[in-house]
């Protein structure tokens, strides 16, 4: 008994806290611990170096659309639009000319009328390619259109500017009216014996005949186009401050526009008509001469295909004028 009270008591008996452990035991716990761990938790698996993409192909390689880049596809989209509008009235007006080139191939050969004086139309289309195989027709047709052009040329550079200063100032119109009274009622046609006479029967006295001839439109329709501006323009612009320049420049010159682009257009039609009545005159060369020529020969096919290509240039000519007219007019709401 007495041994047992004196045996000193274990921490289990009493209840204390376990006796610290030696520092060999607690570095052998760690390691058995670390190992555990280790053991317990998989080690993240190597990661190798990506390899570098191959570049895509130029087929397949897609980049963002930018606005340098999509401008072009716009474009494009609205020319196909604007070309589809363009084709609408021509697809309307076609059954019209179809049907005058039905009659004029039907009616010569069902007797209506006398093939001899009224061929067929493919034969006066096979005329036509004669002509133009045998290089005749290119060359009436290019003598006709020098002359027209220069002559034109002619009268729009020198008659919108004189329009333009007989509209808008006074005292011009005072100095000049009378003299241009006297000559825009005297007929092109009747002064042409007169150009002959001074000039001869070469060139200059057909482009100066077409250059008469065309004046006269461009001229009146000038002076008509500043005269009769919107008063209230004028004088809005007036009251902002324009100048008299600015106020000629700014309003008067972009509102008569579609007056003095009229004269033009009548102007054009005036040059290849008056042209082919000086050819007839006195000329060895040009569609006028060949259309007559044709006739004092007989050759009946021969005088409709230069009439055809007459009435083609005619048509060509208005269009580009009418294109020129959009050019300076896209301030116009249509």
């Amino acid at each position: 008994m007495t041994d047992i009270l004196a045996a000193p008591a274990t921490g289990a008996a009493r209840g204390d806290a376990p006796a610290p452990a030696s520092p060999t035991t607690q570095t052998q716990t760690q390691t058995q611990t670390q190992t555990q761990t280790q053991t317990q938790i998989p080690a993240p698996a190597p990661v190798s170096p990506a390899a570098p993409e191959s570049p895509k192909s130029p087929e397949i390689l897609e980049a963002p659309e930018s606005p340098e880049t999509s401008r072009p596809a716009r474009l494009a989209g609205l020319a196909r639009l604007g070309r589809r509008v363009r084709l609408g009235p021509l697809v309307r007006r076609a059954p019209a000319v179809v049907l005058l080139a039905a009659t004029w191939e039907m009616l010569p050969r069902t007797g209506a009328v006398d093939p001899v004086f009224v061929p067929p139309l493919s034969e006066v289309l096979r005329a036509w390619y004669d002509l133009l195989l045998g290089g005749q027709l290119l060359e009436h047709f290019q003598a006709s259109l020098v002359r027209s052009l220069t002559g034109f040329g002619l009268a729009v550079v020198l008659a919108v500017p004189l329009g333009l200063a007989i509209g808008w100032y006074r005292p011009v119109a005072d100095f000049l009216s009378p003299v241009l009274e006297i000559f825009r009622n005297t007929s092109a046609v009747a002064l042409l014996p007169v150009f002959i006479l001074i000039l001869g029967l070469g060139e200059p006295s057909k482009i100066v005949f077409v250059f008469y001839a065309c004046s006269w439109p461009i001229l009146l329709n000038t002076v008509s186009g500043v005269r009769t501006v919107e008063p209230l323009l004028v004088r809005s612009a007036r009251s902002l401050g324009l100048g008299p320049l600015s106020l000629f420049r700014k309003v008067i010159l972009p509102a008569a526009v579609p007056t003095i682009f009229t004269g033009i257009r009548l102007a054009g039609a005036s040059s290849i008509l008056v042209l082919l009545f000086a050819e007839m005159v006195g000329a060895k060369a040009g569609l006028g001469y060949l259309v007559q020529d044709a006739q004092f020969s007989f050759r009946i096919p021969d005088m409709y295909a230069g009439i055809i290509t007459i009435s083609a240039l005619g048509l060509l000519f208005n269009l580009l004028l009418l294109a020129v007219e959009r050019r300076f007019s896209t301030w116009r709401t249509t």
